[in-house]
């Protein structure tokens, strides 16, 4: 019997032996795999903060180029305004110089 109990022990142990190491090259794989996953993780920051550049950048051209417009938009609409003030004024005088008869 006490071989018997020296054997089972031994049984027991080789097991448990077997039992950590799986468990250790289960908790390596795991480890190796989280490290993988982080690095690439890591390196996919890059595009995104160029990304996050080039929608600056494209903001910025694209808020140039608004005001550009409306620049260009008060320039067109102080000349038509002045036109349109002109136009009035030659009304006018033409109005003025039918009613008076100095034609």
């Amino acid at each position: 019997m006490p071989e018997e109990i020296t054997h089972s022990v031994e049984a027991i142990e080789a097991e448990s032996e077997k039992i950590l190491e799986e468990a250790r090259n289960k908790a390596k794989s795991i480890i190796q795999e989280a490290r993988e996953e982080a690095k690439n993780i890591l390196s996919s920051q890059l595009p995104v903060n160029e990304v996050k550049t080039e929608s600056v950048n494209i903001l910025n051209e694209a808020k140039g180029k608004a005001d550009k417009r409306i620049q260009d938009s008060e320039k067109k609409a102080a000349q038509i305004r002045t036109e349109a003030d002109k136009k009035a004024n030659e009304m006018a005088e033409r109005m003025i110089t039918i009613i008076t008869g100095k034609r």
